[in-house]
């Protein structure tokens, strides 16, 4: 999608909020910012130490957000979040570039039609991409399709069983040119943070 068709965050319209463990918030053709990761990316205990303070956070903070705010929230849980993962933890199966490439093709598989993919990284452990959401669709419904396809064709390609993602993932709707540059950056850089993974990453910088 160009950029200057991209439509970014409105806080003063209408949006959609859902919840797991923590509020989602969604506004029709807008461009998001998503992270979901294996389900071993992160030790289980820091993962619900995080989401307890992140819950607690947005009860102290209604919306609308100030851009103080934003990197208060930012800095408190997204930085932590991306160091994390950016650790390669857990078993790393997207390493192997056959399951990879199975993630790519799933996303891309729709691209142009319920979706509009912009920048993406599949990364040893997690994955970061931005997307706008096409009209009549939802975003978890998107990410669940994406992660049922993926777990069932890695699980039988390694002729393993179980939980392959994490259920929750992480969405931040992009607020601004200048916010999505940010994120299109951090997504171009990410796998130099990989360390001896790196060449297992697949990029697409878009």
């Amino acid at each position: 999608m160009p950029d200057g068709e991209i439509q970014f965050y409105d806080p003063q319209a209408r949006k959609d909020v859902y919840r797991r463990h923590l509020p989602h918030w969604g506004q029709a053709g807008r461009i998001y910012f998503v992270t979901f990761r294996l389900a071993d990316s992160i030790p289980a205990a820091r993962a619900a130490e995080l989401r307890r303070e992140q819950q607690e956070w947005c009860r102290a903070h209604p919306e609308p957000y100030s851009p103080a705010q934003w990197h208060e929230y930012h800095v408190l849980f997204s930085a932590r979040i991306e160091k994390w993962l950016d650790q390669c933890a857990g078993a790393c199966l997207l390493a192997d570039p056959s399951c990879a490439e199975i993630v790519a093709r799933a996303m891309e598989l729709s691209d142009g039609q319920r979706y509009y993919l912009d920048q993406w990284v599949v990364m040893p452990n997690h994955v970061h991409v931005l997307v706008t959401v096409g009209e009549g669709f939802e975003l978890m419904d998107i990410l669940q399709a994406w992660k049922s396809f993926t777990s069932h064709t890695i699980n039988r390609f390694l002729g393993r069983h179980g939980q392959l993602w994490q259920r929750e993932s992480f969405d931040h709707l992009v607020r601004s040119p200048a916010h999505l540059e940010r994120f299109r950056r951090y997504i171009r850089g990410n796998p130099a943070k990989a360390g001896r993974f790196r060449e297992s990453c697949r990029l697409r910088p878009s």
